[in-house]
């Protein structure tokens, strides 16, 4: 093995745990653990941090240093980063550029056998209806916060026309949106502010005992919020016969279940934040709609009826 070759494995090596004992390191490389110390060495003149571990065998750690070396993936790995980069445009944050010049840049010395690979891979992001990405915040901001989440610091930040103070505990994205996930302290409860709508002040606050987000699971927490709720589950959930099979609902069912009844009908039980919504999204499908449960989504029915007779009136008139 070329000394170019050994130093190439000795990084992957380094890079795939945290520990590396010499005399691993030298078994796998088939050399001498004098030679080890020095293709070390070598390494750390190319600028990376590698860290002398202490003990009975004596290793080697790759840490992080105060620059940004150059980096070594396998196959899998750098697809991974390049389908990432390619799909950064949903996350907004206004990262698309950078995203671009960083996947021209990896392609760019790619082997043939992985460029081939990528270029098959041709994804365009798409927003979901209604939703649009938060294309204006800076990477700045989403920095600012995540440096707060860490070092578990109060947060001082206007948010509308209201200066706010909260302890931050995690960045969460969705459809395209950045949220901060806090805990609000003049309001003493949780909040979930979008990222958008803040403009971190300067200095921080006082640091803080980070606090458990409700059920311990943030992505549940933040779900729920979402949905109207305090737990990860519609607040309002009913059952209804659909006259239309199964096949015909299934891809516009969202959450719901649907089973199928026989060959032209089928039920869908689905959720909603409050009945007269679930009883309104029903009739999304355009056929007739039989209740069988609970009685509460019966009587939303009938108060979305009249007021949707009404507005037909109106219209009328």
């Amino acid at each position: 093995m070329t000394t170019t070759s050994r130093l190439l494995t000795l990084l992957s090596l380094l890079q795939t745990r945290r520990d590396w004992p010499g005399s691993l390191l030298a078994s796998r490389l088939g050399i001498t653990d004098r030679t080890v110390r020095r293709d070390i060495d070598r390494l750390r003149e190319m600028g990376y941090r590698i860290e002398a571990t202490m003990g009975p065998d004596g290793g080697y750690r790759l840490d992080s240093g105060a620059e940004l070396p150059p980096l070594l993936f396998d196959d899998d790995q750098a697809l991974a980063v390049a389908v990432a980069l390619r799909t950064a445009p949903a996350l907004g944050a206004s990262i698309g550029e950078a995203a671009i010049r960083a996947l021209a840049t990896m392609r760019q010395v790619m082997p043939s056998r992985l460029r081939h690979r990528l270029d098959t891979l041709d994804v365009t992001t798409v927003a979901r209806p209604g939703e649009v990405a938060s294309t204006d915040i800076s990477l700045d901001v989403l920095v600012t916060l995540a440096q707060a989440i860490r070092d578990r610091v109060t947060l001082r930040f206007d948010y509308g026309d209201a200066l706010r103070r909260a302890e931050p505990h995690h960045l969460a994205v969705s459809d395209g949106r950045w949220y901060l996930v806090a805990w609000d302290l003049d309001r003493d409860d949780w909040r979930i502010f979008r990222v958008d709508g803040i403009h971190p002040r300067i200095p921080h606050g006082a640091p803080f005992t980070p606090r458990t987000v409700p059920g311990g699971d943030v992505d549940a927490f933040v779900s729920a919020r979402f949905k109207g709720a305090d737990a990860n589950a519609w607040p309002c959930r009913g059952t209804v016969l659909l006259h239309l099979p199964a096949r015909d609902i299934r891809p516009f069912a969202g959450d719901g279940t649907v089973t199928a009844v026989d060959e032209r009908s089928c039920t869908l039980e689905a959720g909603s934040w409050s009945w007269g919504a679930l009883a309104a999204s029903f009739g999304r499908f355009e056929t007739e709609v039989e209740v069988v449960g609970p009685p509460e989504l019966a009587e939303a029915f009938g108060v979305v009826a009249g007021r949707y007779a009404r507005a037909g009136a109106t219209a009328r008139g």
